[in-house]
């Protein structure tokens, strides 16, 4: 199965922290951990339109490393993978 993001958004990987256990050994659950903030860029949409119709470009490409909010987008599962569909406005930035 594919998706193809519509309009201005885009479809990011969330990379998890390879640290599970915190000082002390203690081993921190799936479920007490953050969500990453950090992401894959997998796809991105049709594009977003000006007033004129014309369609504006994307700042971030397919590939790229970006920092994304604690919360918001949307949680999809593909595969077994779990992806967010995010605003391209709602990226902080690209990383590297």
């Amino acid at each position: 199965m594919k998706i193809k993001p519509l309009g201005d958004r885009v479809l990011v990987q969330p990379i998890e922290a390879a640290d599970e256990v915190k000082k002390g050994g203690i081993i921190i659950p799936d479920t007490a951990k953050e969500k990453p903030q950090e992401g894959k860029v997998i796809a991105v949409g049709t594009g977003k339109k000006d007033d004129d119709g014309k369609v504006i470009p994307f700042n971030v490409k397919k590939g790229d490393l970006v920092l994304m909010p604690k919360y918001g987008g949307t949680e999809v599962k593909i595969d077994d993978k779990e992806y967010q569909i995010v605003r391209e406005d709602d990226i902080l930035g690209i990383i590297g």
